[in-house]
């Protein structure tokens, strides 16, 4: 199975189609520099620019996580998920989230199930995000905080939350508790 980071697999994609980093950052509508750090840093803002990043290549975002593939169902248990992706909030050099793909290696999926763990007060400021699809989240533990358009929600354990992600849009730690959630993204082709 390989190892590689996600940031190796979205390089790999892109050279293998010949693009530099420029183009690529042009055709998903993305700095250079944050192509940079996405291949060289494995540093991402959030799921947004990510989600261009792969329709820019033309494969989907779930191809970056996928390192096996698997038959049905795929089964994966509590102890064998993985650290997938970390988000980072500002200059900060460790993750605000931490995703763990719940879909990896189901190779025809349309949906992109996470467990989502989400640290305390690390927010220097709260950038909306939004692209085509809905997503579906259940908090599991702690409180979230959901920005959506211009409201504001707090979710507690059990409390879940389903929106269209076109509408401008941005989940948080609300309490000073690590928090998780399950996400479910769905992006149409």
């Amino acid at each position: 199975m390989s190892m590689e980071k996600l940031g190796e697999r979205i390089r790999a994609f892109r050279e293998k189609q010949g693009l530099s980093r420029e183009e690529l950052a042009e055709r998903s509508g993305q700095a250079a520099d944050f192509v940079e750090a996405v291949e060289e840093r494995d540093l991402y803002p959030s799921l947004g620019p990510l989600l261009r990043i792969s329709r820019a290549l033309g494969v989907r975002l779930g191809t970056f996580l996928d390192d096996k593939i698997s038959q049905d169902p795929l089964i994966i248990r509590k102890g064998e998920r993985k650290d997938d992706m970390g988000m980072h909030s500002g200059n900060d050099a460790s993750a605000a989230m931490t995703f763990h793909s719940l879909g990896r290696g189901k190779s025809d999926r349309h949906m992109e199930p996470f467990l989502v763990e989400i640290e305390p007060g690390r927010e220097e400021t709260k950038v909306v995000s939004s692209h085509e699809g809905e997503e579906f989240i259940v908090v599991l533990k702690g409180a979230v905080e959901l920005v959506y358009g211009a409201a504001t929600h707090v979710l507690h354990e059990g409390d879940s939350f389903y929106y269209n992600s076109v509408v401008p849009h941005y989940v948080s730690n609300a309490g000073d508790e690590k928090a998780e959630i399950y996400a479910v993204l769905y992006f149409p082709e």
